[in-house]
């Protein structure tokens, strides 16, 4: 595999920069994710502009988080399944509904399970979603605009896992905690 960076504050491209600061500050550490990231100053922008943007959807903060968590577990992404666990956790979910998603399981509550199975559907079929599906995500309560939003997460899936999936990123000290294995 190529050996990407892993920048610091000080050692990625000046383009990246602030965003990483930014990215820093906010979390309290300066996600590895990042720091591959930060190579393709642009790659780095994108995904934190986009993630900005999924935080404004009309989603729940538990259901956009589960969302995430349950694309990248089917991605198989163990950073971004350890990295959005951490977010879900602060979101308020409870440890049943983060093991479910995390193993790949359907939720025990109805509208969650509804709405990961139809964003894991999404990013199954690259956006071919079966009428079967949309009107099951419907049904469940959700509107056309959110069918539209988890759009977004598959967007900010790809980004994210992909990079990983390429980069080889390691997890942060502040994320082994969360660690996670694509076969439990």
């Amino acid at each position: 595999m190529t050996d990407f960076p892993l920048h610091t504050t000080q050692s990625a491209p000046e383009a990246a920069h602030a965003n990483l600061q930014a990215a820093e500050k906010k979390m309290g550490f300066l996600p590895n994710i990042f720091a591959k990231m930060a190579e393709a100053p642009t790659l780095l922008e994108a995904y934190l502009t986009l993630d900005g943007i999924y935080a404004k959807t009309s989603l729940s903060p538990v259901e956009q988080q589960a969302a995430l968590l349950a694309i990248s577990a089917d991605n198989q992404c163990s950073f971004c399944v350890a990295a959005h666990t951490g977010g879900i956790k602060k979101a308020g979910a409870d440890d049943e509904l983060i093991k479910d998603l995390r193993s790949r399981k359907t939720p025990n509550d109805a509208k969650i399970a509804a709405g990961t199975r139809f964003a894991r559907h999404l990013n199954a079929q690259r956006g071919w979603a079966e009428q079967t599906e949309l009107d099951a995500f419907l049904e469940a309560g959700f509107s056309h605009q959110q069918i539209l939003e988890l759009v977004i997460a598959c967007a900010l899936k790809t980004l994210s896992n992909y990079t990983n999936h390429v980069a080889g990123t390691p997890l942060n000290e502040e994320l082994k905690p969360l660690a996670w294995k694509a076969d439990t």
